[in-house]
């Protein structure tokens, strides 16, 4: 069983499951979301993880300092996604069926801020002070011996809230995974109010109303920003390498990774000679793959699936929108070519330091 979950947990193989099992469920969101079928992944999920507590390995990597915070992190995500569209799916069937939504049914029975708000509050300032008082007390703090540069960690890890731009860094150049990809991420949440401007779902939960949005949103921040966190804290051993949960992080490992460029492949691969001395000729490949990508794409799209979209958005803000969602898609396109043909730059031309 470890042999197998070790398996599963290679990143393509993992990133794989994971979008069949999301869009799975989004597809059949009344029966994933609302029956019981949560309530058992999520009661197996932790019994798992107290079982796996056994596990030598497992428990090293679960139980340091700074690996803690992120097992809170994967599992309220997890009860917090599923409450928010437990909600959806519910107001979904009680608009189907003509009765009022849930947040309407609260809202005769509202209290006042004061006392009754501000004791709630009290009571959980009270409790998590406690919790962080106990959480001080029976785990040591994070730090290790002055700095050496003779002597750097390995793996060398960023905080965990920039563990996914560091895990950014092995498929993209350093300006484009720590500027542009983060840039893009705020502008896109910024958009969100311009390219969407249908009313309904407004002050209340639904998922059928706001279907399209609110899988995109779950594809982008679950799978290109916390798996990334997951990937980077429990599957990055030393020397960068993917270890499985229940693996030994073996400073000995060392998987030879050939690099290559698209360049690369079409000139002395393919054709067998060697790279042309101009940048354009040689990167002609590439520049090709990238325009029909960001011209063609969005025809083809509008075309088939996006029609009805087309016309409701109108062009400036459809463009915004299938540009946004051009650039969001290609981040595991690049997952998967680095992952499975070690591909590093679709576009190579270090003359003027572009590369992606």
């Amino acid at each position: 069983m470890k042999d197998i979950i070790n398996v599963i947990s290679d990143p393509p193989i993992l990133f794989t499951l994971l979008v069949i099992i999301l869009f799975t469920s989004f597809k059949y969101s009344e029966i994933f979301w609302s029956g019981k079928a949560m309530i058992v992944v999520g009661v197996s999920s932790v019994l798992f993880f107290i079982v796996s507590l056994f596990d030598e390995n497992f428990l090293l990597i679960v139980t340091k300092p700074d690996n803690v915070p992120i097992v809170g992190l994967i599992f309220l995500i997890f009860f917090f996604t599923w409450l928010a569209m437990w909600q959806a799916v519910n107001n979904d069937k009680r608009i189907a069926a003509g009765k009022p939504v849930m947040e309407a049914e609260i809202e005769p029975n509202r209290v006042i801020v004061w006392p009754d708000l501000v004791y709630i509050e009290l009571i959980a300032l009270t409790l998590t002070l406690v919790l962080l008082i106990g959480w001080s007390v029976l785990l040591e703090a994070p730090l290790e011996q002055p700095a050496n540069p003779a002597n750097s960690p390995n793996p060398s890890k960023a905080p965990w809230y920039f563990l996914g731009l560091q895990e950014l860094l092995v498929y993209f150049d350093p300006w484009i995974a720590g500027v542009l990809l983060p840039g893009l991420c705020v502008v896109g949440l910024m958009a969100i109010p311009f390219i969407d401007k249908n009313p309904k779902g407004n002050g209340y939960y639904s998922f059928a109303e706001r279907k399209m949005a609110i899988s995109i949103f779950i594809f982008g921040w679950l799978l290109l920003w916390i798996l990334l966190i997951v990937i980077g804290t429990f599957l990055r051993g030393p020397n960068w390498n993917f270890f499985g949960p229940y693996e030994y992080w073996d400073v000995h490992k060392l998987e030879p990774l050939v690099n290559i460029n698209l360049s690369e492949i079409v000139y002395i691969k393919w054709f067998g000679v060697g790279l042309p001395n101009n940048w354009f000729l040689r990167e002609i490949f590439g520049i090709g793959i990238l325009l029909a990508y960001f011209m063609i794409t969005p025809l083809i799209l509008t075309k088939k699936y996006f029609s009805d979209l087309f016309l409701k958005l109108g062009i400036g803000r459809y463009a915004i929108f299938i540009a946004l969602l051009l650039l969001m898609v290609s981040v595991p396109i690049k997952m998967y070519l680095r992952w499975l043909f070690n591909l590093k730059y679709i576009l190579a031309i270090p003359e003027i330091f572009f590369n992606i």
